[in-house]
């Protein structure tokens, strides 16, 4: 499927202080749900992996969204919902047997509940059925609607639901920006290959501390 990519006559945003000037960035929240950080969620109990690196960014997002608030950054919280039925063919041959009759993110189910943060009144939430935020999704439209150019990622996990949305972020015309202390995963190295991979090719690498100083700096 071929995507449209918004194109700007001045479109390269050649500094990170032009990437996040406040009027034109989003901040993107991924995945901060039950069956991804909690202890009795999926993710420590189906798939058998630890989740407190996941529980631990909480706090640090939630300070980063107060900062995204001060500075009239809109804030998007995309959450997954892995019905089985709605989910791409290849993920539902791995999430049906491997779940044992347990749904990920299921509809109306504890696990798809926010785990350690609460959206704003008015703030988007942004239902998905695929690892990015931007597949089968109007989170595209919002943005553009906003004029938004930059993203700034946090959430869950680094490696996968996260990697994937800020590609097609990338891929769609967006600058991209990964709050290092906003995000993790349940398996450290993949964590950290996903943030070395941002600073390689795909874009900024920034504690939630520097993006708030930016964003003051440039409100």
């Amino acid at each position: 499927m071929n995507v449209a990519v918004t194109r700007h006559p001045d479109r390269l945003l050649r500094t990170v202080e032009e990437r996040l000037v406040p009027a034109h960035t989003a901040l993107l929240i991924i995945d901060m749900q039950n069956d991804f950080c909690a202890e009795k969620g999926y993710i420590q109990e189906i798939v058998g992996k630890d989740a407190a690196a996941c529980r631990a960014v909480a706090a640090p997002i939630m300070a980063l969204v107060k900062q995204a608030r001060a500075a009239a950054v809109p804030v998007f919280w995309v959450r997954a919902n892995y019905d089985l039925d709605k989910l791409p063919a290849g993920m539902a041959v791995r999430f049906g047997p491997q779940g044992k009759g347990r749904i990920c993110c299921g509809t109306g189910s504890w696990g798809i509940e926010f785990y350690g943060v609460e959206p704003g009144a008015g703030e988007a939430v942004i239902e998905k059925h695929c690892f990015s935020g931007f597949m089968g999704t109007d989170l595209d439209t919002r943005l553009r609607t906003l004029a938004i150019r930059s993203l700034v990622f946090a959430g869950v996990q680094t490696n996968i639901c996260v990697e994937a949305t800020l590609r097609d972020g990338l891929a769609r015309g967006f600058h991209t920006i990964i709050a290092t202390d906003c995000v993790a995963s349940h398996t450290a190295e993949l964590h950290d290959a996903t943030i070395k991979n941002v600073r390689l090719a795909m874009g900024d690498a920034l504690t939630g501390a520097e993006i708030g100083a930016l964003w003051r700096a440039g409100a």
